[in-house]
């Protein structure tokens, strides 16, 4: 193989480049994938382990003096760049590119960050992939509870049980435990349960929830601060109305509706003719849930709120399937350009 290899670094300095085609040969030659210098390092690996170190050395060089030919040519010629500019009329406009599309879903997020925000809430995010003492223990959930079921959680380990969570409550956990009162954030994320997809389901969605914690927080708080972001979203005219609802982590716990903004509260198929649509859940803090987080419930009290995003989206933008924002159909997202 040394003979061969000696050979080779004479022909490569014999060898004779005038165009820039002689210098493409040249290069395939020896550098394509089935040139002299892959055959070469495909016989290496027989050479004789006692031979290996010169014979390597050897190669290396021959390699390194074909590229020194080959960028001795373009110094030579001028860079492909420098040659390249002559055939281009810089004086041109450029090609137009249209901008794409924020998608629906994007553009509500962002809106909901930005009322929270000029409340003081921060925004905190966290793991999507959860343990059950952040998504279910912690949360109050009973051993019992539906959600622990195979039929409505995407396990990925039981014992101990790692799931895709379910809610971003599991990043309120998270925060409580590494901060302490006053806590004003909310947590927007993408969340998973195992629902059969529809025009009204999906077994992927996105949720924001808030959560605040400080000495003297009270439902009147909570209620306030709802109301805020419902006119803040749907327009001053937007009414809410609070109703008793159950929920492990909080107590008491309610639902909240807003007044359609649709038909105005009149009654339409949007609201089925309540003048009401429901968007999110909320509730005092159980203590039972700070305590958990090593936060002392005699001194602080909080409040907790969620909201499907798809479900604002679908209401704010009058979208009926929620499948659309899940097949990226152009002539879906083109709607919303222009929009932030």
């Amino acid at each position: 193989m040394l003979d061969k290899l000696n050979s080779l670094f004479r022909e490569v300095q014999d060898t004779s480049i005038k165009t820039k085609e002689e210098l493409e040969l040249f290069r395939i030659h020896y550098q394509g994938r089935k040139g002299i210098l892959a055959g070469l390092f495909e016989e290496f690996k027989t050479v004789p382990h006692e031979q290996k170190r010169k014979t390597g050395k050897i190669l290396n060089d021959l390699k390194m003096a074909i590229q020194s030919r080959i960028d001795a040519y373009t110094q030579e010629s001028g860079s492909p760049e420098e040659t390249s500019l002559s055939d281009f009329d810089l004086t041109r406009p450029v090609t137009y590119m249209e901008p794409g599309p924020r998608h629906p879903l994007s553009i509500v997020r962002n809106q909901i960050i930005g009322i929270f925000s000029r409340l003081g809430y921060t925004v905190a995010e966290d793991r999507e992939i959860e343990d059950d003492w952040h998504n279910f223990t912690a949360l109050n959930f009973p051993e019992e509870h539906p959600a622990r079921d195979m039929q409505d959680t995407f396990f990925i380990e039981k014992n101990p049980d790692i799931a895709l969570r379910t809610h971003t409550s599991s990043v309120q956990i998270r925060t409580m435990e590494k901060n302490q009162p006053p806590i004003r954030s909310i947590f927007p994320g993408r969340v998973f349960r195992n629902e059969v997809i529809s025009a009204r389901a999906h077994c992927i969605f996105h949720q924001v929830e808030g959560l605040s914690v400080d000495k003297d927080v009270s439902f009147r708080d909570l209620k306030q601060t709802l109301l805020y972001f419902a006119k803040e979203m749907f327009g001053d005219d937007t009414q809410i109305r609070l109703r008793p609802s159950y929920f492990p982590f909080t107590e008491p716990s309610g639902e909240m509706d807003v007044s359609c903004n649709i038909c105005g509260g009149k009654g339409c198929n949007i609201c089925k003719y309540t003048g009401w649509v429901e968007i999110l859940g909320c509730g005092m803090v159980d203590p039972a849930v700070l305590e958990n987080c090593n936060i002392d419930s005699e001194i602080y009290t909080g409040f907790a709120f969620g909201m499907g995003i798809e479900r604002i989206t679908m209401l704010k933008y009058q979208i009926k399937d929620l499948r659309l924002f899940f097949e990226n159909d152009l002539r879906f997202l083109n709607q919303f350009k222009g929009a932030f």
